[in-house]
């Protein structure tokens, strides 16, 4: 059986603030062998990390993502936020993640956050990032988009895909088989383990989002789920380490 993936949700979201390389360096440390991380794009083709469109929640300024140039939003402080010992941490740009990544094992999972703006152009954008660094057997882009999606696979067959979807969707397997798409990234109360078995039986793995429980933790790694996102990747690698898996 293959070790489930321990992705580390916006990095080590737990205890640094989310979507900085101080989260993503932590998470490695602390056990994740996936990072998951969002990504938006800026007024002049940027691609940069961050899980909302706009600046207010994670960072000392305001507006939207879309709006801004690339240095104006790599001038933000993306860390006071959370803790003063953070201050000073900026939003990364794709390119610095994929650089801290793309010599080590670590699977990268990519969220393009294009639901609430499309962001023309980004899919090659982000795909072309990716074949830059050599990581193309090691992400996985996933969306609430699913036309983009099946724009990514037209674009790359050989880049992973993950269907992002909260809970009720009617065999995803079938569904996931449609738009050629490689994985269900299921919140994770819509993950049950006939489910799980089902969808392997069709080639496609579920990496349930985001699972802090340890007890929610056991289930899907005992239901046979390929991954599992978490704020906390020390909490699912001591677990995974107590299970031998």
């Amino acid at each position: 059986m293959n070790k489930t993936i321990n992705f580390a949700h916006r990095g080590a979201s737990a205890v640094c603030p989310e979507n900085t390389m101080a989260a993503f360096r932590k998470g490695l440390e602390l056990g994740a062998t996936g990072i998951e991380t969002d990504v938006q794009m800026t007024l002049d083709g940027g691609l940069v990390l961050i899980h909302d469109e706009d600046l207010s929640r994670t960072t000392n300024r305001s507006g939207l993502v879309k709006d801004k140039t690339l240095s104006e939003v790599l001038e933000a402080d993306a860390g006071s936020w959370f803790g003063a010992a953070f201050a000073g941490e900026r939003i990364p740009a794709l390119e610095e993640l994929l650089d801290l990544v793309h010599g080590r094992d670590t699977i990268l999972n990519i969220e393009l956050k294009n639901g609430m703006f499309l962001y023309p152009g980004m899919e090659e954008k982000v795909i072309a990032a990716v074949r830059e660094y050599g990581m193309s057997e090691r992400v996985v882009l996933s969306s609430f988009n699913h036309y983009s999606l099946a724009y990514c696979k037209s674009l790359a067959p050989d880049i992973r895909t993950g269907i992002l979807y909260g809970e009720g969707l009617y065999r995803p397997w079938d569904y996931a088989a449609s738009l050629q798409a490689d994985a269900l990234h299921a919140y994770h109360f819509a993950v049950l383990p006939e489910f799980v078995a089902e969808a392997s039986e069709h080639g496609i793995v579920y990496h349930p989002w985001t699972v802090n429980d340890p007890e929610r933790m056991k289930y899907l790694i005992d239901a046979g789920v390929a991954g599992i996102i978490t704020d906390v990747p020390d909490v699912l690698a001591g677990l995974m380490a107590s299970k031998g898996v």
